[in-house]
């Protein structure tokens, strides 16, 4: 089954917590949590204060992506505020595996992830370690960006590794540029957990979600 995670980065910050209590009636199984430390991306976001207020506003799955420097550093206080998935880059971490087992030790899921540019190869050690595999599909940092289409062998070439190595357990999310319009597209690659932030937002976030709710279903 296909689980939608809409991102609350492209949400209206003024009424946070009403909105996500909007996608939350309307269908969205997980709510997407993106952390940006200025360092690892350019951009600031949020971190624990505001996962931790807006916690209240739902029971649905905290999905968290750390796109932070050596994450392992914050891993207690995010899973403290509330955070039932982490996901950590590739990239971001001195040392993949000590910070995989530190967010195991919370009893909460953990994911890895990695850059546009980076070659699944750079992941594939730490498959049998995770819960899912997080593909980015535009650039972290910023909202509003164009979807990558070599994204879609990405997921294909992920999807092949853990059939492969008997991991049919593991998720693979999409995150970054995702529509209505090619919704199926990464449905067909590989894809079941899907982040969408515009796509769901910008109008009737409640029309939004049931119209990705419908595809993926469908599917």
């Amino acid at each position: 089954m296909a689980i939608l995670s809409p991102s609350i980065l492209s949400a209206d910050f003024k009424k946070l917590g009403d909105e996500i209590q909007i996608i939350d009636q309307a269908g969205a199984e997980y709510i997407h949590v993106d952390v940006m430390d200025g360092m690892f991306v350019p951009s600031i976001s949020y971190g624990m204060p505001v996962i931790k207020s807006i916690r209240e506003s739902t029971k649905k799955v905290f999905d968290v992506h750390l796109m932070i420097e050596e994450p392992i550093r914050y891993i207690e206080e995010f899973v403290k505020s509330g955070a039932d998935i982490i996901t950590v880059h590739v990239e971001a971490c001195q040392d993949v595996v000590a910070t995989i087992e530190k967010i195991r030790e919370y009893n909460i899921r953990a994911a890895i992830t990695l850059n546009p540019e980076t070659p699944v190869s750079a992941i594939e050690p730490y498959l049998p370690l995770v819960d899912m595999v997080l593909v980015m599909s535009v650039h972290p940092g910023f909202g509003g960006q164009k979807f990558i289409p070599e994204s879609i062998e990405k997921i294909r070439k992920v999807k092949e590794l853990l059939v492969e190595k008997n991991l049919d357990n593991v998720d693979i999310e999409i995150d970054g540029g995702i529509n209505i319009e090619n919704l199926v597209s990464v449905l067909e690659a590989g894809a079941n957990v899907i982040v969408a932030g515009s796509a769901v937002f910008r109008g009737d976030a409640a029309d939004n979600v049931k119209k990705f709710k419908e595809v993926m279903a469908a599917w």
